[in-house]
């Protein structure tokens, strides 16, 4: 078990939230931590769960008249429910009370998937609703360090210095990524670890996909987890995985998209240039941890020792890389858009991050060391579909040095990520 409570990165955010909006909203996949947050961290409000089987039932019946029982038990504070998906009826009734009271902070949802998807709800409670998003623990946090704010820097023009990247071993950054960053999982023993991880899969193909969605065949599902953790990092052909599967594209678009609602992967969208043939459009998929991946894929640390095959680091630090940032984009100043591009003549960068006229690429290496070659694919893009934008292209590997190796391209450390001071 964890040896102290994370402080998470999205606790600001949460009180600003509550500040701002008379819903919050909290979604996020299962055991990140949302209860912990809201408990432990926020300190206040009136907490229901409906994982009690009794009072989902009790509100289900009657919803309207039972929230109204919560509101005046509450006395003024936040109404915290939590799982909020598992209710059928309770988004429209939440909007029938915030509707009649313009008070800031009233209910704080926390779930796994989102009960406002619905497009009549969602613009019938424009402006009353917030919804952030817990994922499992960022690098930063594990090592209670402050929010990674690698892309203020870079939008700051790089003037500033970069933080000293903590030094980090490759043995170091492989057990992190094997870890993953689910709280209660990753401090446990790498075979109680695997297995709850497969566990937690099963429990949520099981439980939380009936929440989002009736599936004909949850064996089916719980195959194309499997599929999803084989090809993290990689482009989404569904009529491939279909077939595999045995399922039509459309059953497996479907399927994925559940997974997507349950946070469980997302993906990556192809940046385009507007130039018509030039770039390839399809998006990436990737498992929104790694641990997870690494346990449905049976891997371990000794899998990547020397003269061992590595060619699954490579995606798996992609991956890792990708969440690391995901995790650090609500915490920036700037509002940060996340792609890939690969052109059709197989030039590619696992990553751009745009904000304005800037873009960002990085390309991820699962090594020690860096050479030239490494940043073939920036040169490419800024003498083709990047010339008209500002760009700074980063190497992200597992050395411990800054290094430069042109105009406005550099090798930076992975350890960057948890390297930034803490918040006062």
């Amino acid at each position: 078990m964890a040896k102290e409570l994370y402080q998470r990165h999205m606790k600001p955010e949460l009180d600003e939230a509550l500040l701002s909006a008379r819903i919050v909203n909290l979604i996020g996949p299962r055991q990140t931590g949302k209860t912990t947050l809201v408990r432990e961290m926020l300190g206040h409000g009136h907490f229901v769960s409906f994982d009690d089987e009794n009072v989902l039932a009790a509100v289900e019946s009657d919803p309207q008249g039972h929230l109204e029982t919560l509101v005046a038990a509450a006395n003024g504070e936040p109404i915290v429910i939590d799982e909020v998906q598992r209710s059928k009826k309770i988004a429209l009734t939440i909007k029938r009370i915030v509707d009649s009271n313009r008070k800031m902070g009233q209910f704080l949802l926390t779930g796994s998937s989102n009960v406002f998807v619905s497009a009549e709800i969602m613009d019938s409670l424009a402006g009353r609703v917030q919804t952030l998003k817990l994922l499992p623990l960022s690098s930063a946090e594990i090592d209670s360090a402050g929010p990674c704010l690698l892309l203020d820097w870079v939008k700051d023009g790089g003037r500033a210095s970069l933080p000293n990247c903590r030094p980090m071993i490759r043995a170091e950054s492989i057990d992190r990524i094997i870890r993953g960053g689910y709280p209660e999982i990753r401090p446990l023993p790498e075979r109680s670890r695997q297995r709850r991880y497969r566990e937690y899969i099963d429990t949520i193909v099981d439980r939380d996909v009936a929440d989002v969605m009736k599936v004909r065949r949850p064996d089916t599902m719980r195959r194309l987890i499997d599929q999803v953790a084989i090809r993290t990092g990689s482009e989404i052909n569904l009529v491939e995985l279909g077939e595999r599967l045995g399922i039509q594209r459309q059953t497996a678009s479907d399927y994925f998209d559940i997974l997507e609602r349950l946070s469980l992967v997302t993906r990556l969208p192809a940046w385009t240039s507007g130039e018509i043939g030039r770039d390839v459009r399809h998006p990436k998929s990737h498992v929104i941890d790694t641990g997870i991946a690494a346990a449905l894929r049976g891997l371990t640390s000794d899998d990547f020792s020397l003269g061992k095959d590595q060619t699954p680091l490579g995606s798996l630090f992609e991956t890792y890389i990708y969440t690391e940032l995901l995790k650090s984009i609500p915490l920036q100043r700037n509002e940060w858009r996340l792609f890939h591009w690969r052109d059709r003549n197989g030039k590619e960068i696992d990553i751009l991050a745009e904000t304005g006229d800037l873009l960002v690429g990085f390309e991820m290496k699962a090594s020690s060391s860096v050479t030239e070659s490494d940043f073939k694919n920036f040169h490419a893009f800024k003498e083709g579909p990047g010339k008209k934008w500002d760009f700074l292209g980063l190497v992200i590997y597992m050395g411990n040095d800054v290094l430069v190796f042109g105009d406005r391209l550099l090798a930076v450390p992975a350890s960057i990520f948890s390297s930034f001071s803490a918040r006062s």
